[in-house]
């Protein structure tokens, strides 16, 4: 990996915060950090490889004697290390002189970090500095084109770890995003998509232009047959990312050549949050897409669809990672034994009372919502609703019910999908 030189690192404003000051190994602020780390254990020396700057507070050092810090000193100044950075003022009081000493006498530069500032962001800074170094520098001299591909690739590549949870860490997450141009703000949060569509490439220029229009970051690759990515939704978005996410989404999808995309969302997790939570988000949409694409939803269905995850929240719990023999049999049995009577009558008579009957529960019992979306009037609704309440011996809106036929419609409407 490409490197920057620990002059050039100091100079960046993070550092300026922090009030850095070389003490020890002035003429060798040339040299290349390859990484920044952080670590407070006293024998940290062993389980580095060099060219790091390690950051630390100095916590292993406070309980040990004059002698002590000179061989932490002397074994990180073997190891090869870059510079270490060491902020007093918590564990250390002020800079002991064995430290100054000794690294002037190993030639390694000691930095002294004056001013709190939370060594994440130091990492984070510096580590997207240099792999994006890196990875700008690797294209040099490529066609357009290749030169394309190559970001395209590394968008597969970082949106696969994420999905699988084999990154490395958060310093390296943000530095591969920001390296590709996906640089959401801290105060932001990110909302996970998953699209189908016949061609990958209408399902990208989509969301391309979802992105456009919003002014939002978006980071998004092809993965597999669907298109995978994560939404940076800002602050302003009126309090529901996932909302605002789905509106936008659905907006960009209006032209009749897209309807025939599927559209999936995660749910929102902070900027901020641990880098696992960003792949959460990916696999929620990566679930819920292949859902939307064999469960058809209760009410009638409306393209391009764009649905989400909470949408979906039933269908995910019911099926899970996929319907074993057991607990299709333990579905087929809520079933029949909570809409039994329903699924007589509509053997014996044209009628659609199993999917009236969900539609309303979803909708909160709200007939005039009901009948709209079934498309047809109240008092066909009504008419409806009273030989539901008849077959099942009690009225559809009691509480103690609600959860249970809800819960039984959803799961006929799935097992008749995957059956």
């Amino acid at each position: 990996m490409a490197a920057l030189t620990l002059r050039e690192i100091l100079s960046f404003d993070v550092l300026d915060e922090a009030a850095a000051e070389v003490l020890a190994g002035q003429e060798q602020l040339d040299r290349a950090v390859r990484w920044v780390h952080s670590s407070e254990i006293y024998e940290i020396g062993p389980l580095l490889s060099g060219g790091e700057l390690l950051l630390t507070t100095g916590l292993g050092l406070a309980g040990v004697d004059a002698g002590a810090r000179r061989h932490y000193i002397r074994e990180l100044a073997e190891r090869g290390v870059a510079a270490v950075a060491i902020e007093v003022g918590r564990s250390l009081p002020e800079m002991p002189y064995e430290l100054v000493d000794e690294s002037k006498r190993r030639d390694l530069p000691l930095v002294v970090l004056r001013r709190v500032v939370p060594f994440i962001r130091i990492a984070e800074t510096a580590n997207t500095a240099i792999v994006a170094q890196s990875l700008a520098g690797r294209p040099t001299g490529l066609p357009g084109h290749e030169r394309r591909s190559a970001e395209e690739a590394r968008r597969v590549a970082l949106l696969g770890d994420l999905l699988n949870g084999t990154a490395l860490g958060r310093s390296e997450v943000v530095a591969r995003a920001s390296a590709v141009g996906f640089r959401p703000e801290r105060a932001h949060h990110l909302v996970g998509v998953a699209a189908q569509a016949p061609d990958p490439g209408v399902a990208l220029a989509a969301l391309d232009r979802m992105a456009r229009h919003s002014g939002t970051p978006i980071l998004r690759a092809p993965s597999s047959g669907v298109v995978l990515g994560l939404i940076s939704v800002s602050a302003g978005c009126g309090g529901d990312p996932v909302r605002w996410a789905q509106r936008e989404v659905s907006g960009a999808l209006g032209a009749s050549e897209t309807s025939a995309i599927t559209v999936a969302l995660g749910h929102a997790v902070p900027a901020q949050a641990a880098w696992t939570r960003w792949g959460d988000s990916l696999r929620d949409a990566r679930a819920t897409l292949r859902l939307a694409l064999g469960v058809p939803p209760p009410g009638p269905l409306v393209l391009p669809l764009v649905t989400t995850s909470r949408a979906l929240a039933l269908e995910r719990e019911l099926v899970g990672d996929g319907l074993t023999p057991e607990s299709h049999d333990r579905l087929a049995r809520l079933v029949a034994n909570t809409l039994g009577p329903l699924l007589e009558w509509e053997a014996n008579h044209p009628s659609d009372l199993v999917r009236t009957l969900e539609i309303h529960l979803r909708n909160g019992c709200s007939p005039t919502r009901t009948a709209a979306l079934l498309h047809i009037g109240r008092q066909s609704l009504y008419q409806r609703l009273e030989r539901i309440e008849s077959l099942l011996g009690g009225p559809v809106s009691d509480p103690e019910s609600h959860a249970g036929l809800l819960l039984a419609t959803c799961a006929r409407r799935v097992l008749r999908a995957i059956g």
